[in-house]
C-alpha cells in the first residue's frame, strides 16, 4: 500500500464520519451525559469490538451470505431498536442520583455491551467494509496486513471522535443540568433517538458508516 493509496483511505474516511450522528454517537452521548467520558470509555470499547468483528466478516467474503438472509437483517436491527428503547425509557424514568450514584448503579460490562449491542444492531457494517477495504489494497501484496492498516486506522478514528462526541456533549449539557431527573431526561432521551435513527435504517439499502 503506497502512502498516496493511504492518505486516500483517510480523505474517504473522512468524509463518511462527516454525516450526522449515528445511534454509536448519540448512545456516547448519552453515557458520556450521565455518567462522565472517561466511564464511558466502556462504551467506545464495545462499539469498536463490534466493528472489528464485521471487519473481519467482510474480510472473510460473509457479506455475501449474510445478503441471502434479509430477514436475519432485520431481525437484528430491530432487536438493537428494542434494546435502546428499553434503556432509553429506564433512564429517562430513572429517579434522580447523587453524584456517582448513578455511574456506581451501571457497571463497565453494562457500558460495554450497550456499545456492543448498538453497533452490531447496525449488520450492512459487514456490506459496508466490504465494499469500502477492496478500493485501497494493493494487487499483488499481501492482503492481511493492508487490511490490518486499514481496519486499525477506521478503529482509532471512529474511537476517537466517539470520545469527541461524548466530552463535548458532557461539557455542554451536564453544566446546565443539575445531576438530577432532567439529567437523566436528556440522556434517557439520546438513547432513544439513537433507536430512532436505527429504525429509520433500510437493511437493504446502501450503508454508511457512521453508527
Amino acid at each position: 500500500m503506497t502512502l498516496e493509496l493511504y492518505l486516500a483511505y483517510l480523505a474517504t474516511v473522512a468524509v463518511f464520519f462527516a454525516s450526522p450522528p449515528g445511534p454509536s454517537q448519540l448512545l456516547m452521548i448519552s453515557n458520556s451525559i450521565r455518567h462522565g467520558p472517561r466511564r464511558s470509555g466502556w462504551t467506545v470499547a464495545g462499539d469498536l469490538s463490534a466493528n472489528a468483528l464485521q471487519m473481519l466478516a467482510a474480510g472473510f467474503g460473509l457479506a455475501a451470505l449474510i445478503a441471502t438472509a434479509d430477514w436475519a437483517l432485520g431481525a437484528i436491527k430491530w432487536a438493537g431498536v428494542a434494546y435502546l428503547v428499553w434503556m432509553g425509557i429506564r433512564t429517562f424514568r430513572a429517579a434522580p442520583k447523587a453524584p456517582g450514584e448513578a455511574a456506581a448503579l451501571v457497571s463497565a460490562r453494562q457500558l460495554y455491551f450497550q456499545g456492543f449491542f448498538t453497533s452490531a444492531s447496525n449488520p450492512k457494517a459487514v456490506f459496508f467494509f466490504a465494499a469500502l477495504f477492496p478500493q485501497f489494497i494493493t494487487a499483488g501484496a499481501a492482503i492481511w496486513p493492508q487490511l490490518l492498516i486499514l481496519g486499525t486506522t477506521y478503529l482509532l478514528i471512529d474511537g476517537i471522535l466517539l470520545f469527541v462526541y461524548g466530552a463535548s456533549a458532557n461539557r455542554l449539557l451536564a453544566r446546565l443540568a443539575s445531576r438530577g431527573r432532567l439529567l437523566n431526561r436528556l440522556s434517557g432521551s439520546a438513547m432513544i433517538a439513537a433507536a430512532g435513527l436505527l429504525a429509520l435504517r433500510d437493511v437493504r439499502a446502501p450503508l454508511t458508516s457512521n453508527g
